[in-house]
């Protein structure tokens, strides 16, 4: 079985240090194969925000960490920085990869680098990044959890979140479905909720999910809703495809992260 932790836009810089030890001891406790952390990992891409990041992914007791960045990862106030080296901080405690991949016999997983320097907020995928992701969502195998991950959503349940939605995502989830992919992961928005995309687009003739979630460990949660994380856990030998998904919140009165809601999801 494969235990993945998926989390998104921690913010640091505006990090809840409670939260935070919450989560490590999350991590520790329930030892997940692979960790994904979908972007915006910093609040304003500073060296010691990163360098926070750094040393959080350090303690996080998961072998295999992808990290992917977010619109808050290219400077916002130093335009020299984000026109001419919009990523240095970033690679100088990640490295330079920002589309990591992962291939297991239990699971694929493919990063996608959203982000646009010249965009505020918006992320967008090109037909070059649609293609290659297809590519590789192609060359799984049968047994294997196929996963996308990306920061910016590309569904929303509210209609004053459609302005962030993923710039190419119609195109993007009707490429990579019929390419085979399972999960397609996201945050940016700061609300967790899982939702069957075959049920939403047109045309789409398999059950392809996708996976929000809400801002992990900062102070910036949104309409009241605490910090969450996602854990899915993924059976390869079961006699029928299907993933578990289990969203962790952050419970105050006990300082934990604690299951608020699962569900099983069939995989086509």
């Amino acid at each position: 079985m494969s235990v993945i932790l998926h989390l998104s836009d921690p913010h640091f810089g505006t990090e809840q240090p409670h939260v935070t030890a919450a989560l490590l001891q999350l991590a520790q406790e329930l030892r997940p194969d692979i960790a994904i952390l979908s972007g915006d990992i910093t609040q304003r891409a500073k060296r010691g925000q990163f360098a926070a990041a750094r040393s959080f992914m350090d303690a996080l007791a998961v072998p295999v960490k992808l990290v992917i960045p977010g619109n808050h990862d290219i400077p916002l106030f130093n335009l020299f920085a984000r026109i001419f080296n919009p990523y240095g901080n970033y690679r100088r405690v990640f490295g330079k990869q920002l589309e990591p991949l992962f291939f297991s016999q239990d699971a694929l997983v493919i990063g996608v680098n959203a982000t646009r320097p010249w965009r505020h907020a918006d992320g967008e995928v090109s037909a070059k990044q649609i293609e290659r992701v297809a590519q590789q969502l192609r060359g799984a195998l049968p047994e294997q959890l196929r996963i996308v991950a990306v920061h910016q959503p590309v569904y929303v349940e509210r209609e004053s979140d459609l302005e962030n939605l993923l710039h190419g995502h119609q195109q993007a989830i009707k490429a990579w479905a019929a390419a085979g992919v399972d999960l397609i992961l996201s945050g940016h928005i700061h609300l967790a909720y899982i939702r069957n995309l075959a049920e939403e687009t047109d045309g789409l003739t398999r059950s392809v999910w996708t996976l929000s979630a809400g801002t992990a460990i900062s102070s910036r949660i949104r309409e009241g809703k605490p910090n969450s994380v996602n854990l899915i856990r993924y059976e390869p030998e079961a006699s029928s495809r299907h993933c578990q998904v289990e969203r962790m919140d952050f419970d105050a009165a006990t300082a934990r992260f604690i299951t608020a809601h699962t569900q099983v999801l069939a995989l086509s």
